[in-house]
C-alpha cells in the first residue's frame, strides 16, 4: 500500500495530514542535527536521547489527534471550555509558585509541564464558546467583548509574570477571533490603542517603576529585550555573541542552498538552537529555498484552515477553527521573526518542528481541533449529498408513477 493510500484513509483534511507528516520528518532531521553538542554536554554524548524523545512525543501527538477525531465530539470542547480556562489559570499560578525557569515549567519528574501551552488551547476553546453564544444585538456583542476581555485579560496578566510572549499570543488570538466574530470595531480599536499606550508608557518610565514590580521580574526582561532591539546595545555582548547574533550568523552561513545536513556549526554554540531558534538552524543547514518550503507548509495550513472555516455550518466549530489557525500561524511567525531578527528575542517554538514535550502535545490538540472540524464538515456534506440523492430518486419515482397513470 502506498503512503498516499494511508493518507486517504485518515479522517479530516488530507492536505493538513500530509503537512503534519512532512513537518514530522523535517523535525526529526533538524532535532538530530541541532542537539549534538547539547547531548555531549548533558548526556555524555548520548545523541540518540533527544531524537528518541522527539519521536515518542510526536507519536503521542498523532495518537491524540486520532482520538480527538474518532471519539471526541466537537460539542464536548464547547461544554468543557470554562473548565479549560479555569484549569489554565490554576496551572499558571502553580507555575508561578513552584515552577522552574522563572515559573515557565512545572516539574513532573519524567516531563516538565508548561502551563502556557495549556493556556493557548484553553483560550481558543473559551473564546469560541463566548462568541458562539453571542446574540445578534449590539448590546450582546458589547457584553461578550467585555466578558472575553475579562477572562483572557486575567489569564494574560498571570502569564506576563512568567511568559510574556505567550500572553501576547493569547491576546492576539482572542483579538483576531473577536474580529472574525464581528465584535464592533470601536471596541477592538479602543482596546488595541489602550494597550499600545499602556505598554509605551510603561516602557518610557520603566526605570522609575517600583522595584517590587520591575527589578528582577519578567517585565524587566521584556523591556530590556525591547531596548536592546531598538538601540542595538547589549550588555551581554562583552561576554561573547548573543543568541540572536548567532541566529543571524546561521542564516548568513546558510545562504540559498545551506551548508548541508548536520554540517552546521552554529547549533553547537547556541543553547536554544533546537527550540526558539530552530528556524535559523534550518536556514543554515538547508538554505533559504528550504526555509521558503517551511513557510509554504504553514501557508497550506492557513489556506486549508480557511476552507474548513468556510465550510462550517455552526458557529462554535467556525470560531474554534479560527482560533486554531490563528494560534499556529502567529506562533510560527514569532519563531521565524525572532530567528531572523525581525522582532525582539522571545521564546516560542516553531509548531510541530521544534524539539519539545508539552508543546508537541498541545500543538497536536490544536491540529486535532482543525482535523476534527474538517471530518465533521465532510460527514455533514456526505449526509447532505445522501439526502439530496434520495430526494432526487423519490422525485424520479413520482414522475414515473405520474407518467404511468397518465
Amino acid at each position: 500500500m502506498k503512503f498516499t493510500d494511508y493518507i486517504n484513509r485518515l479522517k479530516g483534511d488530507r492536505k493538513i495530514w500530509l503537512v503534519i507528516f512532512v513537518m514530522s520528518f523535517i523535525s526529526l532531521l533538524v532535532v538530530f542535527s541541532s542537539t549534538g553538542a547539547l547531548a555531549f554536554r548533558r548526556l555524555n554524548g548520548n545523541t540518540s536521547y533527544y531524537i528518541f524523545r522527539q519521536v515518542v512525543f510526536q507519536l503521542v501527538g498523532f495518537m491524540v489527534i486520532l482520538i480527538m477525531i474518532k471519539y471526541l465530539n466537537i460539542k464536548k470542547y464547547n461544554k468543557y471550555a470554562n473548565l479549560a480556562l479555569i484549569s489554565a489559570m490554576v496551572f499558571v499560578i502553580i507555575g508561578i509558585l513552584i515552577g522552574r525557569g522563572s515559573g515557565r515549567t512545572i516539574p513532573l519528574g519524567f516531563i516538565s509541564f508548561q502551563p502556557a501551552e495549556l493556556a493557548k488551547v484553553a483560550v481558543i476553546m473559551w473564546v469560541a464558546r463566548m462568541l458562539s453564544n453571542m446574540g445578534e444585538s449590539m448590546e450582546s456583542r458589547g457584553a461578550t467583548f467585555f466578558k472575553i476581555l475579562g477572562g483572557v485579560g486575567v489569564l494574560a496578566f498571570l502569564l506576563v509574570i512568567v511568559n510574556f510572549s505567550s500572553a501576547v499570543l493569547i491576546l492576539a488570538t482572542a483579538f483576531i477571533m473577536m474580529f472574525v466574530g464581528q465584535i464592533p470595531m470601536r471596541y477592538l480599536a479602543g482596546i488595541f490603542l489602550a494597550a499600545a499606550i499602556f505598554f509605551s508608557s510603561m516602557f518610557l518610565i520603566r526605570k522609575s517603576l517600583p522595584e517590587i514590580i520591575y527589578k528582577g521580574t519578567r517585565v524587566e526582561t521584556v523591556f530590556n529585550r525591547v531596548d536592546r532591539y531598538i538601540t542595538g546595545k547589549d550588555p551581554k555582548r562583552e561576554e561573547g555573541l548573543t543568541q540572536d547574533e548567532f541566529a543571524k550568523i546561521a542564516i548568513y552561513n546558510g545562504g540559498f542552498l545551506g551548508v548541508g545536513i548536520g554540517k552546521g556549526d552554529i547549533a553547537n554554540r547556541m543553547s536554544a538552537a533546537y527550540n526558539d531558534f530552530v528556524f535559523a538552524i534550518i536556514v543554515e543547514e538547508y538554505g533559504l529555498f528550504f526555509a521558503a518550503f517551511i513557510i509554504l507548509l504553514y501557508l497550506i495550513i492557513l489556506t486549508r484552515g480557511l476552507m474548513i472555516i468556510k465550510a462550517c455550518k455552526r458557529t462554535f466549530p467556525l470560531f474554534l477553527a479560527t482560533g486554531a489557525v490563528t494560534m499556529l500561524l502567529l506562533q510560527a511567525l514569532v519563531n521565524m521573526g525572532v530567528s531572523s531578527g525581525a522582532i525582539p528575542v522571545t521564546g516560542q517554538p516553531l509548531p510541530w518542528i521544534s524539539w519539545g514535550g508539552t508543546s508537541q502535545i498541545f500543538t497536536a490538540i490544536i491540529f486535532g481541533f482543525l482535523l476534527s472540524i474538517s471530518a465533521e464538515n465532510q460527514s455533514e456534506l456526505l449526509k447532505q449529498d445522501a439526502i439530496e440523492q434520495e430526494e432526487e430518486e423519490l422525485s424520479e419515482e413520482e414522475l414515473l408513477v405520474s407518467n404511468i397513470e397518465n
